[in-house]
């Protein structure tokens, strides 16, 4: 019988480790910084490629690890540091997934690495999905691709919104329609190299949280990309939607595709936002006194925080459970990748608000850390599919109907 454990390996704890130190003694002391300019925070940035933690070969060993739990480990320690400069270093892996999760291996070697640049040249790449009128509708999606076969190049048209590194990415990997009259099952996934023309930055959104981050508009104006940019190749595509037209079951698509490999790894994001704020609240309680004694000395406290403990820990072991099954090719049968997603960004608002309580008035203002990482928190229940999305995800596997 396999041997069954829930230890991490060798490997895994001193990566986690080595990540930890990084997101304690680089990224926390700037957080405050950071969110208060809301800019994107280039020198911490600059810190993480210098020691190898934003490149390219990070990434991959992340990715390659069999088990699948390091990339969520790296995202729940840097979170737990902050989770608005962890997304801005590494916002560029959504458009490494879109990349993995749809190219051809060639593809993958051709524009991944460009993806981050090296520490002497660093690069940004964004992941462009969502539209002003199709945000959690995928299918509605109105940005075009039209081929233009004499020149072996597609055109593109549209707007994208909520696009982290949009407009200041160097490369952007962007989901537009090739046959709208398909829906999803027309979309493809496009590689707009660097320095291509008709691409550019629209409006800079002022966030409530996660403001290291920067997240924007991305405007696509007759943009031209060279027929190799299709990732996965025009002869899948036609492939793909010929079987749609015939009424044949379709496979995963562009978008959707990027997003099941990433729920795990943003869900533990928030994982790491919930143990942040737990850690610190038991702290506090344990040194705030209140009537002759410490806080937590009180039940009310005190099975708070268990409360906290517990959800931060359950969430953990069902983020865990999805990168494991993702990563080892376990079929998703009760929507596992979403339940991770929809439990730990809940869990994190919820452990953020009930540590701003524990804190009281100092909770609520500035001065303090958990009223930022209650903000943060928030966003977790809406990108990458909201809360909404999520249940319905798991409505649908759980009983096979098609709930609406």
């Amino acid at each position: 019988m396999a041997e069954f454990s829930l230890e991490l390996n060798e490997d895994q704890l001193q990566i986690q480790k080595w990540v930890h130190d990084f997101a304690d003694s680089v990224i926390r002391p700037a957080a405050h910084e950071w969110d208060e300019r809301e800019e994107t925070p280039w020198p911490i940035i600059e810190e993480a490629a210098k020691i190898g933690l934003y490149s390219f070969e990070f990434v991959a060993n992340c990715f390659a690890d069999p088990t699948g739990l390091l990339l969520p480990i790296v995202n729940e320690e840097m979170a737990w540091g902050d989770a608005g400069i962890a997304l801005a270093i590494f916002g560029s892996t959504l458009g490494v997934a879109g990349i993995f999760a749809n190219g051809t291996p060639e593809q993958v070697v051709e524009w991944a690495p460009q993806c981050f640049g090296t520490p002497d040249d660093i690069k940004l790449a964004a992941f462009a999905v969502s539209e002003p009128d199709a945000g959690s509708d995928v299918s509605s999606l109105r940005t075009r691709a039209l081929y233009d076969e004499a020149k072996d190049e597609w055109v593109l048209n549209g707007t994208k919104t909520w696009i982290t590194n949009g407009g200041i990415a160097d490369l952007h990997v962007v989901v537009a329609s090739a046959d709208p009259t398909l829906g999803s099952r027309g979309q493809a996934s496009f590689v707009v190299p660097p320095g291509t023309p008709g691409i550019a930055q629209g409006q800079k959104f002022k966030k409530m949280g996660i403001r290291a981050s920067h997240t924007a508009e991305v405007v696509l104006t007759d943009c031209r990309v060279p027929g190799r940019c299709l990732l996965g190749g025009k002869d899948k595509l036609d492939e793909r939607m010929a079987r749609a037209r015939e009424g044949q079951r379709a496979k995963v698509q562009a978008a959707m595709a990027t997003f099941e490999a990433s729920r795990p790894t943003v869900a533990a994001q928030a994982v790491g936002i919930a143990r942040a704020a737990y850690e610190y609240a038991l702290e506090y309680a344990k040194a705030r006194r209140q009537f002759g004694r410490a806080i937590i000395e009180n039940q009310a406290i005190a099975f708070k925080l268990v409360d906290m403990k517990t959800r931060v820990d359950a969430s953990r072991l069902l983020v865990h459970r999805a990168a494991w099954m993702g990563r080892t090719g376990k079929t998703f049968e009760a929507g596992e990748g979403s339940m991770s997603k929809l439990y730990a960004g809940e869990t994190a608002v919820w452990v953020t608000e009930q540590a701003i309580q524990i804190l009281g008035g100092y909770g609520y203002v500035r001065e303090y850390p958990v009223e930022r990482w209650h903000r943060d928190s928030k966003i977790y229940t809406i990108f990458e599919g909201t809360s909404e999305i999520q249940r319905l995800v798991i409505a649908r596997a759980i009983s096979g109907v098609h709930i609406q």
